[in-house]
């Protein structure tokens, strides 16, 4: 059975990821990609689901762990009563190579220490073949299916029993022992070992480099810091794609069926990720972001999609997996993105308002960024008069969602005023009369007089938390009367234990059945609006109670549930993360403004 979702810590060599519990168990792993089938994924199911356990045998072992320093390394101290050890554990960082080391280190005593694998490629649905290996470089075991193959190197070798392999060692004080396992593609001779002591010391100082460079301070800087370095996790070193989060399926809500996979690159999600990143100082990361978007957008505008695969792919047909019981027997198990095919019309006022950012943070254009910012206005002219499925992606009815036409407003004002303030080559009078009519249209039809209030939707009387990126974007001021009356029935309609949830499910806007717990983000978006607005002690208090949240390692999931205070969602999640990183930021705004008075 896998362990609560706040139990795993996440290793990334920004390629893909892996998710290691606190029992020292990887129940969760994709090779070489973070959207690549997987080859363990007991998180989805049980043990026999594939799975790499390291850890003392002694039922009264306990651990404790943390990154190392500003790094993706992992430091697992296990003691026992008979000792200590240590593992460290991480995925280095080297080129065309997708590995994960584990180094155990004995501290004291004597510790006896069981190794179990277990193989299942393809989503647990290939047991493959496994073998020893004899050869220059010593002993090995393979394993072999289709087209991947990973071969396991380490002393005390496992042997089989029972579809799985396994081993008993003993480590003493002074003892290392270096493990690792390497993906390659099977038509291919075995890819040499490591030296793992390199390989770590090396990851780790790639990692301390590229925060150093990070100009983070404030009351929540070890916070953002871990959420800063998740989100690079998440980028994909090669492509510049960005991904959700690592994993797919874990559940909103305890047996119900939104499970989603989120192992692709949402235009939205991505923007967000990068104005974040941006905000710190990150500018080169932007670069390599456009290029990516302009790779993937390519071609006939209309065939615009909301979302990629890491290197743009196109087709993420959702499937089921009926083999996987899922988290804690939460099903279904999806394989791809039903939403791929949705009009979700924010995404490119997102994008937009991205470009705009990286463009004034000292991003230089190349040929190709303004006519790839003009081909994504061209598309809206022809279709932001349509109703859409909104943010949340909604599978019930499309709508006229405020929040998604205030995006489109974004998205014509930021074309507006990079044509003005850049002398770049744009309808501009086209596009300042459509901007002022969304304008008009949302003041008429997405604002109730009666409840001084913004609406989730024309025509509506319910409200969203994504009203609340509304003076985030610059259509309304945090202070406006209009928007302080939303924030109240948003406080008074859509928070939950202390914590906001998106919208009320039970109105039935998006299709599905089942309720879902308060998302993580939109909390984060509360507390940015409290410090805009001079809410400090609400800002501090629910900010404080957020990071609280935070697993042991800094990590966030998508949602919380508050009744039974565990994690739930996708994890580690883009969304909470650059939420988080938001927030901090506009306290610390606030913060730095009080102290200049």
């Amino acid at each position: 059975m896998p362990l609560p979702i706040s139990d795993y810590a996440l290793l990334s060599d920004s390629q893909t990821g892996t998710l290691v519990g606190n029992d020292g168990s990887i129940d969760w792993l994709c090779l070489p990609r973070y959207d690549s089938a997987s080859i363990f994924s007991a998180l989805l199911g049980s043990e026999d689901h594939g799975r790499w356990l390291l850890a003392p045998t002694h039922a009264k072992a306990t651990s404790r762990r943390h990154y190392m320093g500003d790094s993706m390394v992992l430091s697992t101290i296990w003691t026992t009563p008979d000792g200590e050890i240590e593992v460290i554990e991480t995925m280095p960082i080297a080129d065309k190579r997708a590995d994960i080391v584990r180094q155990v280190r004995g501290l004291s005593g004597s510790v006896e220490v069981r190794q179990e694998i277990r193989f299942r490629f393809d989503y647990a649905r290939v047991v493959p073949w496994v073998r020893r290996q004899h050869g220059k470089h010593g002993e090995a075991l393979s394993a072999v299916a289709g087209p991947d193959a990973v071969v396991l190197r380490g002393p005390h070798l496992p042997r089989a029993k029972d579809h799985m392999h396994e081993s008993t060692f003993t480590v003493e004080a002074g003892q290392i022992l270096d493990f690792s396992l390497t993906w390659y593609a099977s038509h291919l001779p075995t890819p040499p070992p490591v030296d793992i002591s390199d390989r770590i010391e090396h990851t780790r100082m790639h990692w301390e480099d590229w925060a150093a460079n990070c100009q983070v301070d404030g009351p929540y800087r070890g916070y953002v810091m871990r959420s800063l370095l998740t989100l690079r996790a998440l980028t994909h070193s090669e492509t510049g794609g960005i991904v959700a989060a690592a994993t797919t399926s874990l559940p909103e809500s305890m047996g119900g069926e939104r499970n989603w996979d989120y192992r692709y690159c949402w235009l939205r999600d991505a923007s967000l990720t990068l104005q974040a990143l941006l905000t710190y100082g990150k500018l080169e990361g932007a670069d390599h972001w456009r290029r990516w978007l302009l790779r993937a957008i390519a071609g006939d505008p209309e065939d615009l999609q909301i979302m990629y695969g890491l290197s743009g792919e196109r087709r993420l047909t959702e499937t089921e997996l009926d083999n996987l019981p899922g988290y804690l027997d939460s099903a279904p198990v999806r394989v791809g993105n039903g939403a791929v095919g949705q009009y979700q019309a924010d995404v490119l006022g997102e994008v937009l308002v991205a470009l705009d950012i990286a463009r004034e943070a000292g991003l230089k254009d190349d040929q190709s960024t303004w006519p790839l910012q003009r081909t994504l206005l061209t598309f809206l002219e022809q279709r932001w008069t349509e109703p859409d499925n909104g943010i949340w992606e909604v599978r019930g009815p499309k709508q006229h969602f405020t929040h998604s036409r205030a995006m489109v407003w974004a998205a014509f004002d930021r074309g507006v005023k990079a044509a003005e303030n850049h002398q770049l080559e744009a309808p501009v009078d086209r596009w300042r009369k459509i901007r002022d009519d969304v304008r008009a249209e949302i003041e008429n039809n997405g604002f109730n007089k009666e409840m001084n209030s913004f609406t989730q939707y024309y025509g509506s009387t319910t409200v969203d938390a994504a009203l609340l990126v509304l003076p985030q974007v610059g259509f309304v001021d945090y202070d406006d009367e209009r928007m302080l009356g939303t924030v109240e029935r948003i406080e008074s309609e859509l928070l939950h234990r202390g914590f906001l949830l998106r919208y009320n499910t039970t109105h039935g806007v998006d299709g599905l059945s089942g309720d879902e717990n308060p998302f993580l983000a939109c909390s984060f978006w509360l507390v940015a609006q409290y410090a805009h607005t001079g809410r400090m002690d609400d800002a501090r208090e629910l900010m404080d109670r957020l990071v609280g949240l935070t697993n042991d390692v800094g990590l966030l999931s998508e949602e919380y549930d508050p009744d039974r205070d565990l994690l739930m969602g996708n994890f580690p999640q883009a969304f909470s993360h650059l939420a988080l990183v938001r927030a901090a930021t506009a306290i610390n705004t606030h913060l730095d403004e009080a102290g200049k008075g």
